[in-house]
């Protein structure tokens, strides 16, 4: 089962006949003892809410459902009616065939709901002048209510209940007809909301057996994968009813389409191509363009998933969301049974390129008869693969840290494969960078003093001993700190190493000779990090380490391999710092964003979903440690940081206090008069003429009253 707790938490109250929750004597005589009563809390009072669906029987077509409810403890819920937001689905696990040209397809187990409606768009919610859609007439799966059956719903008094579906699943014959089988695996679910906390379960049995062991399953992915990005509260849908991912999936069915749209949400494509995002395209004969997935659904809004920015990169690695292992889902290794054209075309479209005449994809891409030279969907989802995972296995080995005749910093790097060889320079584009910075356990140089665009140095501006394998670089562009001695440095690789592409007629994806026709992937490494002390680094002194802010796991958790663009790991604050220059940009106040690596994690669209991009809210921003570590949001840590952002009437410079400007790499655009005055009275500074002035006059004190726990409270956390 799932549960799932609203915001606004009641007290738990735990009815009962006495004080001390021992049940009370009723119906007794004289003399005699009373039959006990229940020990249980109410159903509007309490706080937690856990349904379980113990069993299922079909009789002459009718489905009856025994379920429990309790709460966190295990304390019988008692009082539930037919009148509360009481919703029940059944669906039958049948196996599916598909007519390809003159020859019969299997598809594999997929899911059939019984109960079904056809829908005619809504003209009134379809928006004028929107592309990628086609309203059309469509089936959707549905529940029922219990409230619209005056006999089905019965409470045993003791928070155990039965329900007998309306439908009955052997006379299923419009809109959809489904056939009744017996040996087949059905699937009863549950929703019920509150208005303080929501409960789902389902249970899956086999009615000609009566069993739930042993059955057909249909077990692909556990909703916890989904966590990794999406918290718990932001999967709560249809208006907060559904968070079971067994609920979702049996509705979801593939017949089930968005009228307003056109568009089918079955599961699996729905899934496919709202996570494609906006690297979602199809193929015309005048080149890839771009093909969001847009659902428009009820009420009109229009949600357009192709601004989806930056999702799992690369799309490739099935493994994100389809987590096999101990304690994977019974059919988590389904995606490699070559079963599902609807997978593969949610992702790559009907059209993925103009070689492709139809959408039988496992036509050629299996691996039993597969059309030569293209392999099965698993082997060309792993040569994408194949080229990070060795990629990852390759290290960064810096050597000689010194400096040249002229005082610029200067080093050599050699790229080592995964046994430690030095890996020759055809192989290495010798077009990435290697980034240089200190002070990287504060915030990084100043950005007047050396912008990261001056201490990004590519290999090619270097030598390569081809003997050695081994690069010499110079950072020629900038110069060494004065103060150089006893700062923390740091080299951080952006160096990325050649591989053959894959694809139609390749056995076997490796490191190639760099070209044209090759991709390069980065090498993932930590930074290396050093103390400086005169001409070189001194080996005796531990590297400083910086504050914990973000962890990078979590990071990657997310993003995967790829975020944006030097995609070794995540250290994007080394050339991002608080300090750099703002960029335009019509649509934000002023004309001028900042670009510190703290506005693109709080405010820029990709993670700004709810209310900046897609208008969604399966990712919450306000969850701080989504991102952050435990010591991640703590005030007061770095009073000497500075902060550039654009003035929100002229655009030029401002210079803003340490703390503040945290704040405002979220806030600057909603600003009042009153939150400016609080900062300022407080010792913060939003008008700084330049970063020395405002260290001269900063004397912050949010720290005081906005601890980490108030800073999370603040934002719903």
């Amino acid at each position: 089962m799932d549960i799932k707790r609203k915001s606004s938490t009641l007290s738990l109250i735990a009815l009962t006949c006495s004080t001390l929750l021992f049940g009370c004597g009723s119906d007794g005589k004289d003399g005699e003892d009373g039959k006990d009563g229940v020990i249980g809390v109410n159903i509007d009072s309490t706080a937690t809410l856990s349904a379980n669906i113990t069993k299922a029987m079909v009789a002459d077509g009718l489905v009856t459902i025994n379920f429990d409810l309790t709460n966190a403890n295990g304390v019988s819920v008692l009082g539930l009616t037919k009148d509360h937001d009481l919703r029940f689905g059944v669906a039958q696990l049948t196996r599916i065939s598909e007519t390809m040209g003159e020859s019969e397809a299997d598809r594999g187990f997929h899911w059939q709901a019984y109960i079904n409606a056809e829908k005619a768009p809504n003209p009134d919610w379809i928006p004028e002048g929107e592309s990628h859609i086609k309203p059309s007439n469509q089936y959707q799966a549905n529940v029922e209510k219990a409230a619209d059956c005056d006999e089905c719903f019965l409470d045993n008094g003791d928070g155990s209940y039965a329900y007998t579906y309306q439908v009955n699943i052997a006379e299923v014959t419009t809109p959809l007809a489904i056939t009744y089988n017996a040996d087949s695996t059905q699937r009863a679910t549950l929703e019920l909301e509150l208005p303080q906390v929501t409960a789902n379960a389902f249970l899956d049995w086999q009615p000609s057996s009566d069993t739930s062991e042993g059955i057909q399953t249909r077990d692909v992915v556990a909703i916890e994968a989904c966590y990794t990005c999406h918290q718990v509260e932001s999967l709560a849908l249809h208006g907060g009813r559904r968070i079971a991912i067994e609920n979702c999936a049996s509705c979801h069915t593939s017949t089930s389409g968005d009228p307003e749209s056109g568009n089918s949400v079955e599961f699996t494509y729905m899934i496919h191509a709202i996570h494609k995002g906006k690297d979602r395209m199809t193929s015309t004969a005048d080149g890839m363009v771009p093909a969001p997935y847009k659902i428009i659904g009820y009420g009109g809004g229009i949600h357009d998933y192709g601004k989806v920015m930056y999702p799992q990169g690369p799309a490739a690695d099935c493994s994100t969301c389809h987590v096999e292992g101990e304690g994977a889902p019974a059919n988590a290794d389904l995606f490699k049974a070559d079963l599902s054209n609807t997978a593969c075309i949610g992702c790559h479209t009907e059209k993925p390129s103009q070689n492709h005449s139809s959408t039988n994809c496992m036509g050629c891409h299996n691996s039993t008869d597969t059309y030569p030279g293209t392999g099965s969907a698993e082997k060309r989802h792993l040569d994408v693969m194949k080229a990070y995972n060795d990629a990852g296995a390759m290290a960064v080995e810096f050597s000689n840290i010194g400096l040249s005749s002229d005082g610029k910093i200067k080093f050599d790097l050699r790229i080592l494969d995964a046994d430690g060889a030095a890996i020759a320079g055809e192989f290495i584009n010798q077009s990435t960078r290697v980034i240089v910075a200190w002070d990287s356990d504060k915030d990084y140089p100043a950005y007047n003093d050396a912008s990261y665009s001056n201490r990004r140095i590519r290999l090619s501006e270097g030598t390569y001993d081809e003997n050695l394998k081994i690069f010499t670089i110079t950072g020629n562009n900038f110069d060494m700190p004065v103060d150089a001695d006893g700062k923390t440095f740091e080299l951080w690789s952006a160096v990325e190493v050649c591989f053959n592409k894959g694809g139609y007629g390749v056995a076997e994806v490796v490191m190639t000779e760099c070209s044209d026709n090759t991709r390069s992937i980065e090498v993932k490494d930590k930074p290396y990090h050093f103390v400086w002390s005169e001409t070189g680094m001194d080996p005796d002194s531990q590297a400083a380490m910086r504050r914990s802010i973000i962890d990078t796991a979590k990071c990657q958790g997310c993003h995967n391999q790829e975020v944006f663009h030097y995609d070794n790991g995540v250290n994007c604050q080394t050339c991002h710092t608080s300090d750099k220059t703002t960029k335009s940009d019509d649509t934000y106040p002023g004309g001028k964003k900042p670009t510190s690596f703290a506005y693109k994690a709080h405010g820029a669209e990709g993670h700004y979903l709810k209310y900046a991009g897609v208008q969604s809210g399966t990712v919450l921003k306000t969850d701080c440690m989504t991102c952050h570590t435990d010591d991640g949001i703590k005030l007061g840590r770095a009073s000497e940081r500075v902060w550039r952002f654009g003035h929100k009437v002229t655009g030029s410079d401002i210079w803003v206090s340490s703390d503040a400007g945290t704040c405002l790499t979220c806030h600057q655009k909603y600003l009042s008069d009153a939150g400016a005055s609080h900062i300022t009275t407080n010792g913060g500074i939003l008008d700084g003429t330049s970063e020395e002035d405002v260290r001269t006059r900063a004397s912050e004190a949010c720290s005081t009253c906005h601890t980490p726990e108030q800073i999370m409270s603040l934002h719903g956390n």
